[in-house]
């Protein structure tokens, strides 16, 4: 028995290769937002095992280390999330910034 791919319909939208500005762009963002969880789901949990190591790790004073690399880490976090959210860091601030760099009307 041979397992074959199922024909694709010439009206079926090929999404692998799109030609819709507005498709593109929300799948840029999709994966920009994708990142963004992937990133703060690797940072809970290696500070998690960080924390519980230190935990149990501490000894008879007491100390507390683990709150550094939270600390160090945590900046490069809110980095990330300033450039997933904010407009300052996008594709279209560049071309804004070109245009009046130059005095061009920015493209559209």
């Amino acid at each position: 028995m041979t397992m074959q791919a199922p024909e694709r319909s010439p009206a079926a939208p090929d999404r692998t290769r799109s030609s819709d500005p507005a498709y593109d762009k929300a799948r840029e963002r999709a994966r920009a937002l994708q990142g963004l969880f992937v990133h703060l789901f690797v940072f809970a949990a290696v500070n998690g095992a960080l924390f519980l190591i230190n935990w149990a790790t501490r000894g008879p004073q007491g100390d507390w280390w683990f709150y550094w690399p939270l600390l160090g880490w945590g900046v490069a976090v809110v980095i990330h999330l300033a450039t997933t959210f904010l407009p300052v860091f996008s594709p279209e601030w560049v071309e804004r910034r070109a245009a009046r760099t130059t005095g061009r009307p920015a493209s559209r």
